[in-house]
């Protein structure tokens, strides 16, 4: 899957390189996908199958290195994670756990292979975890390289909240246990580092704002619709939670209203096999209100077939059903022009306020939802103005530059003499 904290830390270690720092971008479990040239290592920490085996059978927990080899290597675990490997939390409470219980978990082989395998190259002058679930390594880390560890923010509240009980409860004291070994969190809103001292107990001075950024190059200015169909869009992973199934209630509204007389619901992004059932759904709905004609879904798209398909929209909506913390794509369709309009949740809230470049309205609501797309239809003064805002918005203020200024000033503000060399 093409996943938006991977598609944000690798602009953000393509961005250090290009500054001249020294940046080791490891993956955790299984390789990394993106839309952009990945500058990952093809080394893969805590190989996602060796973890897999160490949690349910005991043989593997003893296995020497050499031997591990065979499964953790790129090939097979691209192999595997193409085949939809389900991150569903409700299948994954007891390794969630194990892993945030570190070197006192059925992972602990894994931990001792990151830090020999890290010790083969320069020390790190400063290491970022890429979420709490991995909170567990910031002490035998810090330790082995003496080095302060930092700890981004970036959703894991949505994964947390869905695993069932008793792991939610152990996993949510496991990471509030281990708050203190990091130096310091960084938040990719401010919506969430207002959140998460709450949430995990996590002290309000340790956490820092290094909001979300896109590189702009290539995302073009979309043309004036000349075409008469009124084109409504969603580019975001295809699941519950991210609110397809409200946007396509609020769709059957607006073609059932009679106010939008031509229109198309045009969808893009990564389904994993488990959500089938629920795009199948919508589609019945659809099927019922005799609109399944209008209705797309194009699938995962790569860079060059996302500007394209960003380019087509007269407006796009993500109607997430949770607080959202991040929104990469909402800035990618205002960096081509495609005003939003977006539920008043989450980090939503600031990307719109901030950049000018949507509507804002009532969360789970399709009728005000239904509303707000209508005030883009109908006025084209609006619909211009928040097409520009937006394409000026996002390069003002969503960068992967801006991104990367605000990370290097959290870096060095934990690090006693700032270097050259950030892992």
């Amino acid at each position: 899957m093409y996943c938006g904290s991977c598609l944000r830390d690798n602009a953000m270690a393509t961005e250090l390189l290009a500054r001249g720092h020294d940046v080791l971008l490891l993956p955790v479990y299984t390789p990394t996908f993106t839309d952009e040239p990945n500058v990952s290592e093809d080394h893969v920490a805590l190989g996602g199958i060796s973890a897999y085996l160490e949690q349910y059978v005991p043989f593997f927990r003893k296995t020497p290195s050499w031997l591990d080899r065979l499964w953790d290597s790129k090939t097979i675990l691209s192999l595997a994670s193409r085949k939809s490997i389900s991150v569903n939390p409700k299948m994954l409470g007891e390794m969630t756990v194990s892993v945030l219980r570190g070197e006192d978990g059925f992972q602990r082989k894994e931990i001792k292979k990151l830090i020999e395998w890290l010790k083969e190259l320069p020390p790190p002058d400063v290491i970022n975890l890429p979420y709490t679930l991995l909170i567990a390594l910031a002490r035998p880390l810090k330790e082995a390289f003496n080095c302060p560890v930092l700890c981004t923010l970036q959703g894991e509240d949505l994964f947390l909240d869905g695993l069932p009980e008793p792991y939610r409860s152990e996993a949510m004291d496991l990471i509030r246990g281990q708050v203190d070994e990091v130096d310091l969190f960084l938040s990719v809103s401010e919506y969430y580092a207002g959140f998460m001292p709450q949430y995990l107990g996590i002290p309000p001075e340790k956490i820092r704002v290094v909001p979300l950024g896109i590189n702009p190059n290539g995302f073009a200015l979309k043309k004036p619709n000349a075409s008469g169909s009124f084109t409504v869009g969603f580019l975001g992973r295809v699941a519950p939670e991210k609110g397809l199934h409200v946007l396509a209630e609020t769709y059957c509204l607006l073609r059932q209203s009679g106010e939008l007389p031509e229109a198309r619901l045009e969808v893009a992004g990564y389904m994993a096999a488990d959500c089938q059932p629920y795009l199948r759904e919508i589609e019945a709905r659809l099927r019922e209100a005799k609109l399944a004609g209008e209705f797309h879904y194009r699938g995962v798209l790569d860079r060059a077939e996302k500007v394209a398909f960003l380019r087509q929209l007269d407006v796009m909506s993500m109607p997430a059903t949770y607080n959202e913390p991040k929104g990469v794509s909402l800035l990618e369709a205002m960096a081509c022009g495609v005003p939003l309009v977006q539920p008043r949740r989450g980090g939503f809230t600031e990307v719109v306020e901030r950049t000018g470049g949507g509507l804002l309205v009532k969360p789970d609501d399709p009728e005000r939802l239904a509303e707000g797309i209508l005030k883009v239809y109908k006025d084209t003064e609006l619909e211009a103005q928040l097409s520009a805002n937006g394409f000026r918005g996002v390069r003002e203020h969503y960068t992967v530059a801006h991104m990367t200024d605000k990370l290097l000033q959290a870096y060095q503000s934990v690090i006693p003499v700032a270097e050259n060399k950030v892992a």
